[in-house]
């Protein structure tokens, strides 16, 4: 792929934009690129390590459920609708190395070397996996050794293999009850699976939501055949030789989950859905500035003016998203940032690239409209929608749901109607809220929230009925 037109051709240089992870942050910044880019030429590489086409993660849950083909969550290929200047190509089952910052190139696994002008890491994460005894051999300690029927969830791969060995009657144990381990017990008791979630915290979605939501949602979730165990810890996996494996080493297969207390959880399948992980190693090895992920500033620069990171593996502000939601915002604004209208942008960020410590730092780059383009952050509303025999259960949680002193509380709770509604002010400032149940006030709620706007002078009851205040 040529970078550059020959000198004194009159044609404008192309802009090469390297994008490392094909995954949702990724893909939504390419994009925004190529739709972007208009008349002037621009090269756009998105090195995806899974063979598959890029798909909305957030519904990998609908596809384990049987809700979905996986294609139906695929996203729009980049390329659909791009300019006639703007080129991309997508790199499927390819994984990134090293970087060479030196000459401005990445490393593949398959031996080839793609050059860059701008590089974004949109490495994502990876699922944690907890200290049991019994998940890993004694040398090893990747996915790739875990014992026959344990699962991680984070991946198309793990969907589609979860998918694959469950079946009516299956004794499914999930270990982890946050959003990603009740999607998973949801779906998995769709399936008709035996399911039990093991959750070491006090009570489900601990992150999201209070202790009186939380028993809402456990009762739904025993609705749906999900037998839920809180405050215990799994301390182990019981394994059987299923047969032979490679390098004379026998294949084991899970039979139970041991918890602390020595009662064990029979099991066919396990689920790991004890979080994830900022995936931090290119970065790191390239020696870019690492804390928790991959430091960036408000262009989403990292300590290499020419590298950005967005998505699950980049820390802003001192704060890791892990949300879809953090992540197109952040695509969207490098989106900008990178557009071949102006000028690739000087930092202004980490190490600024100036030579002499007096001199100003380059304007930041502007929208035609003259407005600056940085990221200050994300408001990110959670919303899930768990469906039974007997019905369904919509779930909305937003901001900080845990008053503190001299914070006002309006709760509404219907045990009749399975409903739940609490939100938290501060002066007229709303804090965050929690609704199961009934919806109907979370638009207002959430437009109020994300805005951080001023509350209606109305009584604060009014902000959870139907018409949210207004």
């Amino acid at each position: 792929m040529e970078s550059n037109r020959e000198p004194g051709s009159g044609s404008p240089q192309r802009r090469r934009v390297v994008i490392v992870g094909g995954g949702m942050a990724g893909t939504r910044l390419a994009q925004q690129l190529v739709m972007g880019a208009g008349e002037v030429p621009l090269d756009v590489t998105v090195i995806g390590e899974e063979p598959h086409p890029a798909y909305n993660r957030v519904l990998l849950a609908e596809v384990l459920a049987g809700r979905y083909a996986p294609e139906v969550i695929a996203l729009p290929a980049p390329a659909a609708g791009a300019p006639a200047g703007a080129g991309v190509r997508r790199l499927t089952g390819v994984r990134v190395v090293r970087v060479d910052r030196p000459t401005a190139e990445v490393l593949c696994d398959d031996g080839r070397r793609v050059p860059y002008d701008a590089l974004v890491l949109a490495t994502g994460s990876n699922p944690v996996l907890p200290p049991l005894r019994g998940l890993f051999e004694p040398d090893a300690r990747d996915l790739h050794a875990l014992p026959d029927g344990v699962h991680a969830f984070r991946t198309m791969d793990d969907c589609l293999a979860l998918g694959a060995a469950v079946r009516p009657g299956t004794r499914a144990v999930v270990i982890g009850g946050g959003l990603l381990g009740v999607s998973a017990a949801r779906a998995l008791a769709q399936r008709g699976a035996q399911v039990v979630l093991a959750h070491q915290g006090e009570h489900l979605m601990e992150r999201q939501l209070d202790p009186g939501a939380s028993r809402l949602l456990r009762r739904h979730m025993a609705a749906l055949g999900v037998e839920i165990h809180t405050e215990c810890r799994a301390r182990g996996l019981r394994t059987r030789v299923a047969g032979p494996g490679g390098g004379g080493r026998p294949v084991q297969a899970v039979q139970a989950v041991e918890l602390a207390d020595g009662y064990a959880l029979e099991a066919d399948l396990v689920v790991l859905a004890c979080g994830v992980r900022p995936r931090v190693g290119l970065a790191r090895a390239a020696g870019l500035e690492v804390a928790h992920g991959i430091v960036v500033d408000d262009e989403l620069r990292t300590s290499d003016p020419h590298v950005f990171a967005i998505g699950d593996c980049a820390e802003h502000n001192g704060i890791v998203y892990g949300l879809a939601g953090a992540a197109h915002e952040q695509a969207d604004v490098l989106a900008q940032l990178l557009s071949p209208t102006p000028p690739l942008p000087e930092t202004r960020g980490l190490r600024p690239l100036a030579p002499h410590r007096d001199s100003a730092p380059d304007p930041a780059p502007q929208s035609p409209e003259g407005l600056n383009f940085r990221y200050t952050g994300t408001r990110t509303l959670t919303r899930l929608t768990l469906t039974s025999t007997s019905g369904h259960l919509d779930l909305a949680a937003f901001g900080t749901p845990t008053p503190a002193p001299g914070d006002d509380v309006i709760h509404l709770t219907d045990a009749t109607r399975n409903t739940y509604r609490k939100v938290v002010v501060r002066g007229d400032r709303l804090l965050g809220g929690i609704l199961l149940g009934d919806l109907g006030t979370v638009g207002a709620l959430a437009r109020a929230w994300e805005g951080d706007e001023p509350l209606p002078a109305t009584p604060l009851l009014h902000l959870l009925t139907n018409d949210g205040g207004s």
